[in-house]
């Protein structure tokens, strides 16, 4: 067999030059992963460098605290470096950025009513305190990490299109409530009067979501309505806590007064709450000075601060055998509504009647961070005259009476147990 050299020295030439091109690639890929991780973390430590270190001073204590912010910068570093931008998620600034962590960081602490207000939330806040927005007239709250009506209130557009305390809130014009806040609730439920929004709910007795449309309207929240029932009982039926309450509240009481009942009822189902002041006021009305109305516990981070009755009295009901009071509750009495019923209860002036209340027994404070962001933080928690914490249990009912499906004003179980018990207390 001729063996043919020049045909061998061709295809070694070519075997060599695509060894050749492999090696080359090789090695350009290997040079460009050792320059990677070289830059990545040339860059992350120069990022670093401009960082609060991971052993910080814990504000409130002063103790060091070892939080390892490497994993948080680390996340940043790669965001900034692999993220497209889609027409959907268009690319935000630096800027957004941070306020994206601030509220990432008020969320990790599972509270609903602890939130962060970038600007444009910050603006939108500042209209609704203020009272220049439309709505539908409905306490909203959370419950078991989702979105619920606390109450409709009296006369509202929310009312009227039928939901009611205990309805949970799925959708909100399609979006999802899934993770949402109270605030961002709230937020995408308020709009221009005269606009429409859909809640996609789910009550205790339906068996499947239902959406409600409302028309957003102009709140103007009813206070307080009197009415004399058979048997020498006076009802009080008071919708809110504002400001002018406690006076709306004394009015009324005069002409329980005048009217020689001696039996009361107070009817503060549905009730949301509102100011402090207000229940203090109309607390102070049934108990002698120095009875305990309610606690502010700040949970060791600053004085806390007991709330005494002013000592009106003007009942002596502790005393008084012939006065007898009745206050009705159920899930939508929250707040100040909880406050209020807890210390008449409590301080032995009144029987509760209806449904466990709410649970809204905390304290926030809006806090501002720059000029036109805040912080809305949860800095206290009610306590009872006995010690009990009003947030997330709520108070319970002497007397438990649910509501039915044929419940109505003229057939109201609730009602009629408190003139039950106000019939046999004064025998």
């Amino acid at each position: 067999m001729h063996f043919d050299w020049r045909n061998w020295f061709t295809n070694f030439v070519h075997f060599f030059k695509k060894i050749s091109t492999l090696v080359i690639g090789v090695l350009v890929v290997g040079v460009a992963f050792v320059i990677g991780i070289y830059v990545g973390t040339n860059n992350t430590a120069s990022f670093m460098s401009a960082t609060p270190p991971s052993n910080i001073k814990n504000a409130s204590t002063g103790q060091a605290s070892s939080v390892d912010f490497g994993p948080f910068w680390q996340a940043w570093q790669i965001l900034q470096s692999t993220y497209v931008p889609t027409p959907q998620h268009p690319a935000i600034t630096e800027q957004d950025k941070v306020w994206g962590a601030i509220k990432g960081l008020a969320a990790s602490y599972g509270d609903p009513y602890t939130t962060f207000f970038p600007p444009v939330d910050e603006a939108s806040f500042q209209t609704e305190i203020t009272g220049n927005f439309g709505g539908i007239g409905a306490e909203i709250g959370e419950k078991s990490g989702s979105i619920v009506i606390v109450a409709p209130l009296k006369g509202s557009p929310a009312e009227a299109a039928g939901l009611v305390a205990g309805d949970y809130v799925l959708k909100i014009n399609a979006s999802s409530t899934a993770n949402m806040s109270v605030d961002e609730a709230v937020n995408m439920i308020r709009g221009p009067v005269g606009t429409k929004v859909t809640l996609n709910v789910l009550g205790a007795n339906d068996k499947a979501p239902r959406n409600i449309s409302i028309t957003r309207q102009v709140i103007n929240i009813p206070e307080i309505n009197t009415q004399s029932l058979p048997g020498g009982i006076y009802d009080i039926q008071l919708y809110t806590f504002t400001a002018d309450s406690a006076t709306l509240f004394r009015s009324a009481l005069i002409s329980f007064a005048k009217s020689g009942d001696s039996k009361l009822i107070l009817d503060l189902r549905g009730n949301p709450g509102g100011y402090l002041d207000a229940a203090v006021d109309m607390a102070s009305f049934f108990l002698p000075g120095k009875d305990i109305i309610v606690t502010e516990d700040s949970g060791g981070h600053g004085n806390d601060m007991t709330y005494y009755s002013k000592g009106y009295d003007v009942f002596d009901a502790k005393k008084d055998s012939t006065f007898k009071m009745v206050v009705l509750v159920d899930s939508g009495s929250a707040s100040a509504s909880e406050i209020l019923s807890a210390a008449l209860q409590q301080n032995g002036v009144a029987k509760l009647v209806g449904t466990q209340t709410f649970g809204k027994g905390s304290v926030q404070e809006l806090l501002p961070l720059t000029s036109d962001t805040a912080l809305k933080i949860t800095v206290a928690r009610w306590l009872t005259p006995n010690g009990g914490s009003i947030s997330d249990i709520g108070i319970t009912p002497d007397y438990v009476v649910d509501l039915t499906a044929t419940s109505t004003a003229a057939n109201d179980p609730q009602l009629e147990k408190a003139e039950s018990v106000l019939s046999e207390v004064s025998q």
